[in-house]
């Protein structure tokens, strides 16, 4: 997708090093940054600077060469993967892309080890591409028919950033709203501000911005009454970890997202590729939701007069603060998952049909 009118992909191999979109100084700064080892890419993991499932999992990928380029022994890589995947626990991409790559690579010879690390890296993004323009052509869809029966514009409310800066390029919930704008279907997007990393402010309406498409953003505590007042005829969000029931792990705050929707019978759909869907997992209270840090919370960034990104505490010094960085809604809540080979109920039969 673009930015200032250019063509970037999130990630990208160029030499001996990972080229990456720094997502902590959007919007206000585009920097792209290089990472040169293992311990580059476990940080940019842990930090966000990558984030979203799809992206953290091609990071990850990528991590495993650069491993390799430090110090090809088995038991360096083993480590260096136990490492990765510990670096955010819920997105199950993240796993999933280090298992791939570590089966591609365990007890490979020396001399052929790095080529095969870097095909197989380079493989996931480009998969994860096609599964996203999928996702997108599916979910297109359901934006036609909405259209078609209302003939005005389409309202859709979308939470955190499932957009092309979650994945490899298209995004997960924003694919089918980029198919819809390229095929000139009008719409507009409330993009909740997703506290407390702001990331649906800073992320989600600054790339829907680069593409031309209408977005406003509100509070997150807003979605409610635009659905009761009848504002919104769709919601579509994306997912770190969906199980196999259709219990769908996602930003904390999509929950009630769900439930908002439920109420005023507004549909609720959720995007994914294949690769987010966690066949293992049976129960949504095994999932490891991951507690980071409160300062996300107490303290906030922005420009200040002068154009500098600043950082400034908003609670009392003295107040303790819990945050939680992603909830779970479950499976009854949801109209639909979207994915690259169509639409289904979500729920484990509904999984199956598309999947095995």
């Amino acid at each position: 997708m673009k930015i200032e009118g250019k063509d970037y992909k999130t990630i990208w191999f160029e030499n001996n090093s990972v080229k990456i979109i720094d997502q902590t100084k959007l919007p206000h700064k585009f920097i792209i940054k290089d990472l040169k080892t293992i311990q580059d890419a476990v940080n940019s993991i842990k930090v966000m600077e990558v984030r979203g499932a799809p992206l953290i999992g091609a990071t990850a990928a990528y991590g495993l060469v650069l491993a390799i380029l430090e110090n090809n022994e088995q038991t360096f890589l083993k480590k260096c993967a136990e490492e990765l995947i510990k670096s955010r626990p819920t997105a199950i991409n993240l796993k999933w892309a280090v298992n791939r790559m570590m089966k591609k690579i365990l007890g490979v010879n020396s001399k052929e080890i790095l080529d095969i690390a870097l095909t197989e890296a380079k493989e996931i993004c480009e998969e994860d591409i096609n599964f996203c323009k999928n996702i997108g052509l599916n979910g297109l869809k359901i934006i036609e028919e909405i259209y078609n029966k209302k003939k005005k514009p389409v309202n859709i409310l979308t939470h955190c950033n499932a957009g092309w800066l979650a994945t490899i390029n298209w995004g997960t919930a924003t694919s089918p709203i980029y198919h819809a704008h390229k095929k000139g279907i009008p719409m507009h997007i409330w993009v909740d501000e997703t506290r407390p990393r702001n990331q649906g402010a800073n992320l989600t309406s600054y790339e829907l911005n680069e593409e031309g498409v209408k977005n406003t953003i509100i509070a997150d505590n807003t979605g409610g009454i635009l659905m009761n007042r009848g504002e919104v005829d769709m919601c579509i969000v994306g997912t770190d970890r969906t199980l196999a029931n259709g219990d769908v792990c996602n930003k904390v705050g999509t929950y009630l997202k769900a439930l908002a929707a439920k109420d005023n019978d507004v549909p609720f759909y959720v995007a994914l590729p294949s690769s987010t869907i966690d066949w293992e997992t049976k129960s949504s209270k095994d999932i490891p939701i991951e507690e980071r840090n409160s300062d996300e919370l107490s303290k906030i960034e922005g420009l200040d007069e002068k154009g500098n990104i600043i950082k400034v505490q908003i609670y009392p010094k003295k107040s303790k603060s819990m945050n939680l960085a992603f909830d779970i809604t479950p499976a009854k809540y949801v109209s639909g998952l979207i994915t690259e080979k169509g639409i289904c109920e979500a729920s484990e039969n509904g999984l199956k049909k598309l999947f095995k």
